[in-house]
């Protein structure tokens, strides 16, 4: 059955490390296309840009995309989320995929793959992804966010490497056990507007606040999200110089 679902793409100007990064040239094309490209080619009905700058909409009007100018005060891509779903009167039921704006490569079938999870699991009122972790370097690291899921549902998300195998530990053996491979999360989310209504009418939470992880706030507050394996690869987004030198190589490459 072909679920119908809405892709939004926040692009804020705003960046620490790349001033600028949605307008930021890849092959030719500036990011936020990359990225709007790549969510068009889902099944979404409709791919939106949100974004608070005016030199984003005017880009992306350009080349054709649908865009909102959203307020510039957004917490987070969430916030930004729920002020498009406010501005087009969605239903509660209504799914939207939270697209990254800095992810040109992110593969079409997790966009299908996250919206149709959050369809079939009505309990939830968002769906999000992970992948195996391989190695202990990425397991150690606070910017890798780890995932705990049982019964295909989070029990927590953290930037410290969990599960923690103490026995493993102790005796001085590699800390991923075979038992319950950690899990990377993978920042792609599929939220029911209602979902996304209630968090912004929510305080920030404790445990949010500290691990800096917003995907706590639902958790604090009772709303189940769904957890699977990505269908596909999803490789790592653009948040250094490092990394759009990465991509832009890979546009160049022909996809290489």
């Amino acid at each position: 059955m072909k679920i119908k679902f809405y892709c939004v793409i926040p692009a804020r100007h705003g960046s620490t490390r790349l001033p600028g990064k949605p307008l930021l040239e890849i092959a030719g094309l500036p990011m936020i296309e990359r990225v709007r490209r790549a969510a068009a080619a889902s099944s979404a009905a409709t791919v939106i840009v949100a974004t608070d700058h005016e030199a984003i909409r005017a880009q992306v009007a350009a080349t054709g995309g649908e865009v909102c100018l959203t307020a510039a005060e957004h917490a987070s891509g969430t916030d930004r989320l729920a002020e498009v779903a406010r501005q087009r009167g969605w239903a509660d039921d209504v799914i939207v995929v939270n697209v990254q704006g800095d992810e040109p490569l992110l593969p079409a079938a997790v966009i299908d793959q996250v919206a149709a999870n959050l369809a079939a699991h009505p309990e939830c009122g968002v769906a999000t992804l992970c992948e195996p972790i391989t190695d202990g370097e990425t397991f150690a690291d606070p910017n890798a966010v780890k995932v705990v899921a049982a019964a295909g549902r989070a029990l927590y998300f953290s930037r410290a490497p969990i599960p923690w195998a103490r026995d493993r530990a102790l005796r001085g053996e590699s800390p991923l056990d075979p038992r319950y491979p950690p899990l990377r999360h993978i920042g792609l989310y599929a939220y029911r507007v209602a979902a996304l209504r209630a968090f912004t009418g929510w305080p920030v939470a404790p445990l949010e606040a500290v691990e800096c992880l917003e995907q706590l706030r639902f958790l604090a507050n009772g709303v189940a999200i769904h957890v699977a394996l990505a269908a596909a690869p999803v490789p790592g987004g653009v948040d250094t110089p490092a990394d759009l030198a990465r991509v832009r190589a890979w546009f160049e490459g022909g996809g290489r």
